[in-house]
């Protein structure tokens, strides 16, 4: 029998094969915990200006090579052109940024109880081996930003990628290997039940993808008594007030929930519309329906293929189950050959507590909701089980201070997309979006790191 591989194919071309690789083993995940374990301790945990360098020569590394990563993230996952250049330099500035926090500060020099003299030392250490689990649809910077603060505090990484993105995540090993010693930075294509021998062998683990598999990571880590943090589903919210402007917040929530097929946790799935406002449902009804959709590879195309058949079939489906419960499909929902190909959908009439209202649909569709009220769009924003961002639509500086702190959401941008994250900042959500400590920015490597408290005093005299 031959052994278990995990392929990768085009998702605007399902025939073109990008590449086959090994499924690892849950042996072999083991064997390679323990090699990274050994890499991590020889002296890598103990060299912060050593990990700058080579985070640095790491990022030059991928600048050097930036087309070729832009075309792969194209071809590998349908985005758009104009969106992989974008994640080619994101995840440049974070390799980049991380390599700098390498020379943080490692804790405090708090003062001390002991004898005249004494020192008082709270000081990180990292932690060993970092498990990270990540999804497709951000091929390069997601993994980065989970492995660049995992390495810049010291530690040693193992990286699952989603199957759907494996040659991407084997590329960008080969970029950053010759710059780390050998065996700290390693790639273990597989499925699930590779994943699971990644968190058991692991120090620490970040985990991005759905909810149900958060749930389970969540809880073997838990149940191991390691770390861990899981960015998981979103369900986001749109509000728009009745003093929005209507041409813009069309404009940008379309792109919002529609860019990359609405393939991106941050993207937004519900729209509410405070008061009565057919000219904003007008104009957003068109932008949606303006948006290019075709060959992610074309320069001027915003929505390209979603990543498989079944991704497909879920944006059909729902759009076929919404109508049949009386929603209205305002434009969208039609397949286009060859390719995993749909048109952003947009629906609105169904009642508040409507399945679509819910649970996430990744994928090129958002749904309108009606609210007579600021409190009722509030209630409308906080009704489901997600909370990762927020966005709201409002000339008034009163009211966005009003309402931003009611919002149970992670994360709130005041006339601004959903989607998209700023690699320096915090980046989490709460409920079932999120567990744990938020990820990116500075504070990260807190997560990376255990706390080690040292007390100096003076020899007796």
């Amino acid at each position: 029998m031959s052994a278990p591989t995990v392929e990768s194919t085009s998702p605007q071309r399902p025939d073109t094969l990008i590449g086959v690789f090994p499924a690892t083993s849950v042996a072999d995940v083991a064997s390679a915990a323990e090699r990274s374990r050994q890499a991590q301790r020889a002296w890598w945990a103990e060299s912060p200006v050593t990990r700058a360098a080579a985070l640095s020569a790491a990022a030059d590394s991928l600048a050097t090579h930036a087309s070729e990563l832009t075309e792969l993230v194209i071809t590998e996952v349908g985005k758009p052109r104009g969106e992989a250049s974008g994640e080619v330099q994101r995840a440049l500035a974070i390799l980049r940024y991380f390599a700098q926090l390498s020379l943080a500060p490692l804790g405090d020099h708090l003062p001390a109880a002991g004898p005249a003299g004494s020192v008082l030392l709270d000081t990180r250490r990292p932690r060993g081996v970092a498990g990270l689990i990540t999804p497709w649809n951000f091929p390069l910077a997601i993994p980065l930003w989970k492995a660049a603060p995992a390495l810049a505090a010291g530690n040693a990484v193992l990286l699952k990628p989603a199957p759907a993105a494996t040659a991407t995540a084997v590329r960008l090993h080969e970029l950053l290997a010759p710059h780390l010693p050998d065996e700290l930075f390693t790639v273990l294509p597989g499925d699930g039940i590779t994943g699971a021998a990644l968190v058991a062998g692991s120090d620490v683990v970040s985990f991005t993808g759905s909810t149900a598999v958060g749930r389970a990571v969540v809880a073997d880590a838990a149940a191991a008594g390691i770390p861990v943090q899981a960015e998981m589903g979103g369900l986001n919210a749109s509000v728009v007030l009745p003093d929005a402007d209507v041409a813009f917040a069309a404009r940008t929530i379309a792109a919002a929930a529609m860019g990359y097929a609405g393939q991106k946790c941050t993207a937004t799935s519900r729209v509410v519309v405070v008061g009565h406002n057919p000219h904003f449902v007008d104009a957003l009804a068109a932008a949606v329906a303006e948006l290019p959709v075709g060959d992610p590879g074309d320069s001027s195309t915003v929505v390209g293929p979603v990543i498989s058949s079944s991704a497909c079939a879920a944006v059909t489906d729902a759009v076929t189950a919404a109508v049949s419960r009386g929603g209205r499909l305002l434009t969208g929902s039609r397949r286009l050959d060859p390719g995993w190909f749909v048109t952003p959908a947009l629906v609105d009439g169904l009642e508040s507590i409507d399945e679509l209202h819910r649970e996430e649909v990744f994928g090129p569709l958002a749904s309108i909701q009606y609210a007579a009220d600021t409190d009722a769009a509030v209630e409308l924003v906080n009704s489901t089980r997600y909370g990762l961002v927020t966005g709201l639509f409002t000339g008034s500086l009163d009211d966005a201070l009003r309402l931003v702190p009611r919002f149970d959401t992670g994360m709130v941008k005041v006339n601004g997309s959903t989607s998209g994250a700023d690699f320096h900042a915090s980046f989490g959500g709460e409920k079932d979006s999120g567990y744990g400590p938020a990820e990116q920015g500075r504070h990260v490597l807190d997560f990376y790191s255990r706390h080690h408290t040292v007390t100096l005093a003076p020899a007796a005299g």
